[in-house]
């Protein structure tokens, strides 16, 4: 009873017991252990707050039922208080041994505060009658809680009670349950940490024998004794002590002592070896428990070792024979262990691996000796061998060792990763498969702690020089499950620094690199792009960049702010150096994004000179149109674009480094199709707003210009030549041709062979300035490109009308050039040199003089040799005669090539060899030439208008009676087929073919029966 309760004023009798619940709630809810159990009751006591609240601010009566059940209440929390302020400070460990008990304490508890609480509503019924439905809920819960422990608390607490109940000491089971333990309470498994929880436990020990509770004192004395028996109990320092205490009583045997025999009480009698676990039977002999309990589960009831009759099968721990024989074994490993020392430093491969094999057999017998090899120097001696060894052998087996040593042993992971071992580790990794297999396990257990991954030594790995290149190439090795380890030992790398990302990236891993352009923050993005930007990347490491899925994730951040886009396209421009990457960035939709990005007001300077850069390079491929298309695969409309690029150039303010990558990719969207240009350059003035930039100071703008006046001038000239009149302007046209960049080369000559011929003054001006002779010097040291644009440049200059031009042409060597192209030239070369080589020989007859006679035959003077074709004294300097020039085998040639270009060509300038009035001296040459039969041959595979001129020829040829025996029957046989084909719009190739027919048959014997009907 509460003294004096009856003199308390209620209202304050609730404002106290207000404050009380609210504090043990907040008390509650801060308990360690069983948090979900404590955390209902504090949830339960604040639920009450607003009853005692309602109480106060309705005035509760002062019957004696409402103290006594205040009274009743306010008991309860106290003792709801105490429970709290019990378990709320004690040790984790401690808490969850106990966890069963606690549950049933705050189970009681609660319920009784639920049965005050209803006592107190039925006390107060009336002046609760606002909020009863919610105090009858409250109380009802309180009253029927049921707390259980967690399922995974309650199995751990199972498993304890079992082996304290077999009596289990074990070393191994001990590091289990503690291990469990610590995880369960969130206790780190560290000796300094441990050694707290176990400090707290026999506090409680101690207080519980004050108590005299027996039961609670001996359960308590069990839990120290098994879990004292951990690894991570042990106190380092006791550790070393009892290392040395046990060297000082080894140091009495000789050196050569190995090994100490066992005492015969060690030995059990059951199975003849020393025992672990010896248990005492009631007559008092000793056995190893294993052993015993298999004997009795025989069925067999008598001693082992004496035979007689068993009273009670009960098993006793013999404590004091297992912890001499502890000490015995502890003895032998000081021994071995200074047997090991001596046998390491023997410089012997075959006594190095023995030692390592003992010093594994020592830590898989007691992991105590993972610390005395330490103490006793064997680590820092295994470390040294492994630096020094070429011995693949060795260097697994140290490798091994060492995992051995350090797994889950804190200790150890701090020395070998503090000494020269973790650099002679990380160099291993690039060794062969076996070794490197080795390194990775080690070095994946050194770098886990206690809770994961150990933070620091994943920083120090990623700080190694080399660390980060040897683990990229050995996740990409053949052995799986060691790739695997490398790949979570990256993947921890990347998450604590996405500069190892950047790293990896360098040595040509890139989906982690990928991955955060796709998932990461802005910021991730921008420093994943300025990575590939600083990279220097073959062609195969940009192609995979593509394939790991970079360009999706660069495309989508053009749509974000400034930085995000300078960063996106910087990367693009680097990508677009692959043909691969291009299609990629095609067929994601990206060319009209770049488009847009380039063309949409406010310009950006960084952002249009990437833009254009991009652009440039989807252009530079002679297929680069297939890249201008939508996301559906669909063409863009290029004469747009070419619009908005010429437009571009209009701004004279425009910077030199958006201007030229514009330039450039304006030039090589105008190759792609001439229809396109016409159209676009037609509509914008194209030529007019290119020409200009001939003057500008910027060399490779100049250039680009050229290239582009080459293309636009084609569809329109005019604006060129008055441009080209003003002053220095020619000047600078000739200066193109004499560049080194063959590129520009050709561009110049084009854009002269585009020009109208009739501007006679323009090409005066040109010989006069040396552009003659750097259009011959193009043809003869130009590329083949180059040298088509040369030669068609070159017509400009050889009027057929004008014989003194095509004389100084020839007299500048340009016929031995021509006749050369014939053989070596492209099919476009050796076309317009064969056009260029008849347009000369078209002039021959003018030249030549016919021989006279001087008399009868037997008194002429002896006379010069007369070409075959033209009757006369020719030569290649006077008559430019073909023949003289050795270009007719060069021509035959071209009619056996089966291409129409070029044998169109070769059949003009024959057809001037066979002369009106001496038809039969050209015929007889192009016969001795072999020239004939390709000629028919054409009629096989001949377009139409190439048969045409072949018909025309041969129709000069057959009005030879010899040209028609030799090759009428040949020639008929492919005539009657073409006169017998509607071919040629209204027949007239037909007609041609008859024609021919005609002649040849007007020497025949027969009559040509066989096209009269034709020729009707």
């Amino acid at each position: 009873m509460m003294v004096g309760l009856e003199l308390i004023p209620v209202g304050t009798i609730l404002a106290v017991l207000t404050n009380q619940i609210i504090k043990t709630a907040n008390a509650a809810s801060d308990v360690l252990v069983e948090k979900e159990t404590f955390k209902v009751l504090s949830k339960h006591l604040y639920d009450i707050e607003p009853v005692l609240k309602e109480l106060q601010l309705q005035e509760l009566n002062e019957s004696q039922a409402a103290r006594i059940a205040l009274e009743s209440l306010e008991e309860d929390v106290k003792r709801a208080n105490k429970v709290v302020d019990k378990y709320r400070n004690r040790g984790r460990f401690y808490l969850l041994v106990n966890c069963r008990s606690i549950v049933h304490e705050v189970e009681e508890v609660t319920r009784s505060i639920g049965k005050s609480l209803a006592v107190l509503s039925l006390a107060n019924t009336e002046v609760l009658s606002g909020i009863s439905d919610q105090v009858d809920r409250l109380q009802n819960e309180m009253q029927r809680v049921e707390f259980e422990v967690s399922h995974s608390q309650l199995q751990i607490v199972e498993r304890l009670d079992q082996g304290l109940r077999e009596q289990k000491l074990d070393q191994a089971f001990a590091n289990d349950m503690l291990e469990e333990i610590a995880r369960a309470v969130g206790v780190p498994v560290d000796p300094s940490e441990i050694s707290k929880e176990l400090a707290s436990i026999r506090k409680e020990k101690e207080e519980a024998a004050d108590r005299k509770e027996r039961a609670e004192v001996f359960f308590l004395e069990q839990v120290i004794e098994l879990l004292s028996r951990a690894d991570a109990a042990r106190d380092y320092e006791e550790v070393k002590k009892q290392y040395y205490e046990r060297l000082q009583v080894i140091e009495r045997y000789n050196s050569r002592e190995k090994y100490i025999e066992p005492l015969n009480s060690f030995i059990c009698c059951i199975t003849g070896t020393v025992m672990a676990d010896p248990v005492s039977l009631c007559t008092g002999t000793t056995c190893e428990r294993y052993a015993i309990e298999a004997w009795f589960d025989t069925g067999k009831r008598t001693d082992p070792e004496t035979k007689e009759a068993l009273e009670d099968t009960k098993l006793r721990s013999n404590v004091p024979l297992r912890q001499s024989i502890e000490e015995w074994r502890e003895l032998n490993y000081c021994l071995t262990i200074r047997s090991i020392g001596e046998d390491l430093l023997s410089n012997s491969n075959l006594s190095v691996l023995e030692s390592l094999r003992k010093v594994q057999d020592l830590i898989r017998d007691n992991s105590i000796n993972k610390d005395w090899i330490s103490i006793g120097g064997l680590t820092d001696i295994i470390i040294s061998i492994l630096g020094k060894t070429v011995n693949g052998e060795v260097k697994i087996n140290i490798l091994s060792t060492l995992n051995d040593a350090v797994e889950g042993h804190m200790r150890n992971k701090d020395k070998v990763s503090e000494s020269q071992g973790w650099d002679h580790i990380i160099c291993n990794l690039g060794s062969d498969p076996r070794i490197s297999k080795a390194a990775i396990k080690l070095l994946y257990e050194l770098l886990q702690d206690r809770t994961g991954w150990n933070v620091s030594l994943c920083r120090k790995l990623s700080q190694h020089d080399s660390a980060i290149s040897l683990l990229v190439t050995l996740r990409k090795g053949p052995e799986e499950e060691s790739a695997e380890i490398v790949e979570k030992i990256l993947m921890e790398l990347f998450h604590i620094d996405e500069v190892n990302i950047s790293s990896a990236a360098k040595f040509g891993w890139y989906k982690p690199l990928v991955d955060h352009m796709v998932q990461g923050v802005e910021s991730s993005r921008i420093s994943m792009a300025k990575t590939i930007v600083n990279m220097e990347l073959s062609d195969s490491n940009l192609n995979l960049l593509g394939e790991e899925g970079v360009i999706s994730p660069l495309l989508e951040m053009l749509f974000g702010n400034i930085e995000l886009k300078e960063a996106s396209l910087s990367v693009l421009v680097k990508l677009s150096d692959s043909r691969a990457n291009k299609r990629i960035i095609a067929a994601s939709g990206g060319v009209p994004i770049i488009l847009e990005q380039i063309f949409s007001p406010p310009m950006r300077t960084l952002i249009a000179i990437k833009c254009s850069e991009i652009l440039e390079k989807l252009s530079a491929d002679e297929d680069g149109i297939d890249f201008f298309v939508d996301s559906e695969g669909k063409q863009l409309e290029l004469d747009s674009i070419i619009i908005k690029l010429l437009a571009l150039q209009q701004s004279p303010t425009l910077a030199y480094n958006i201007r030229k990558p514009s330039l450039r990719a304006l030039l090589g969207i105008c190759k792609f199709e001439t229809g396109l240009v016409k159209k676009a350059v037609l509509a914008a003035r194209g030529v007019s707003l290119i020409l200009p930039l001939l003057d500008d100071s910027d060399s490779e703008i100049r250039e680009t210009a050229i290239n582009l006046l080459f293309l636009l001038s084609q569809h329109e000239p005019e604006g060129v030549v008055e441009y080209l009149f003003r002053p220095r302007r020619l000047e600078a046209l000739v200066g193109f041709l004499e560049t080194d960049d063959n590129d520009v080369q050709m561009a110049a000559a084009g854009l002269i062979a585009n020009l109208p011929k009739s501007e006679k003054e323009l090409t005066m001006k040109l010989i006069e300035l040396g552009g003659l002779d750097a259009i011959i010097c193009i043809l003869k040291t130009g590329t083949m490109e180059a040298k088509e644009n040369a030669l068609s440049a070159l017509f400009r200059f050889t009027d057929p009308t004008n014989i003194e031009s095509q004389r100084d042409l020839v007299k500048r060597g340009i016929y031995p050039l021509l006749v050369n192209f014939l053989d070596t030239g492209s099919i476009t070369a050796k076309a317009r040199a064969a056009a260029f080589i008849g347009d000369l020989s078209t002039t021959t007859p003018m030249l030549t003089l016919t021989a006279k006679s001087t008399g009868c035959w037997c008194f002429r003077p002896s006379r010069a040799h007369l070409c075959p074709a033209h009757g006369s004294v020719c030569s290649v300097s006077n008559t430019f005669c073909l023949l003289e020039a050795q270009a007719l085998p060069g021509l035959v040639n071209l009619l056996c090539g089966e291409v129409d270009v070029t044998a169109y060509e070769a059949i003009q300038t024959l057809s001037t060899l066979v002369l009106e009035d001496y038809p039969q001296r050209g015929a007889h040459v192009l016969n001795e030439s072999n020239a004939i039969k390709p000629l028919m041959d054409i009629l096989t595979w001949g377009s139409d208008s190439l048969m045409a001129e072949a018909l025309g020829l041969l129709e000069k040829v057959f009005v030879s009676k010899e040209m028609v025996e030799l090759h009428g029957a040949t020639a008929r046989s492919r005539l009657v087929g073409l006169t017998g084909m509607n071919i040629y719009g209204d027949g007239h190739l037909r007609r041609k073919a008859a024609k021919v027919l005609s002649l040849i048959e007007r020497y025949s014997r027969s009559s040509s029966a066989a096209v009269s009907g034709v020729l009707e």
